[in-house]
């Protein structure tokens, strides 16, 4: 055991993780900054159909569609996290 600990003890310490250089880039638009802000005021996870609504867009398919593929598109940066088939939120840290 004190072999062990003395081996233990003279490893040098890990380094701290390195937080990356920089965070995904949103993509240019203002629907963008909409929907992340959404987001922000959500407690939870959201559908496509549910931000429509958060953003006043009335809820018709081509609305609904236009902003489910905005989501897909954040997902595909790790800007969002795709919980659920169709179910978006935040990623965790």
């Amino acid at each position: 055991m004190r072999i062990t600990r003395k081996t233990l003890l003279e490893l040098p310490d890990p380094a701290p993780p390195v937080p990356s250089a920089s965070a995904p880039e949103l993509p240019d638009g203002a629907a963008y900054q909409e929907i992340m802000a959404v987001f922000a005021q959500a407690c939870g996870p959201l559908r496509a159909r549910g931000v429509c609504e958060a953003m006043d867009l009335e809820p018709a398919p081509n609305n609904i569609n236009n902003v489910r593929l905005k989501l897909k598109r954040l997902t595909g940066r790790n800007i969002l996290a795709e919980t659920e088939p169709g179910l978006f939120a935040l990623p965790r840290p």
